[in-house]
């Protein structure tokens, strides 16, 4: 079992940024690979990021390509979400996951342990 809490949400304004973290409880945590998702109100929950272990390899949803960045830090047991540029639209609830199944990345299928979330209001 794994426990995941993020923080680091809040309400900002426009072209603002925000750097969400997401702690595990876990120490196999170099193991896995971690993702973030989001889900806005009225819609489905959706692949923002991920990053693998070994190799360090990332991977972006198309959306917020060269606008968000993902990293780890494994002895804090911590990953992060840098968001820069924020635009209404990025107005969600931020979920950190861990992946323990084979399948795609992008995939809310491919997880298993999720946090609570921490919500991000971008106002215009």
């Amino acid at each position: 079992q794994v426990q995941l809490v993020e923080s680091g949400g809040g309400l900002v304004q426009a072209g603002g940024s925000l750097r969400l973290s997401c702690v595990a409880s876990t120490r196999t945590f170099s193991r896995y690979i971690m993702g973030w998702f989001r889900q806005a109100p009225g819609k489905e929950r959706e692949f923002v990021a991920a990053m693998a272990w070994a190799g360090r390899s990332t991977y972006y949803a198309d959306s917020v390509k060269g606008q968000f960045t993902i990293s780890r830090d494994d002895a804090k047991n911590t990953v992060y979400l840098q968001m820069n540029s924020l635009k209404p639209e990025d107005t969600a609830i931020y979920y950190c996951a861990v992946k323990t199944k084979s399948g795609s990345y992008s995939s809310l299928a491919s997880y298993d342990y999720w946090g609570q979330g921490t919500q991000v209001t971008v106002a215009s």
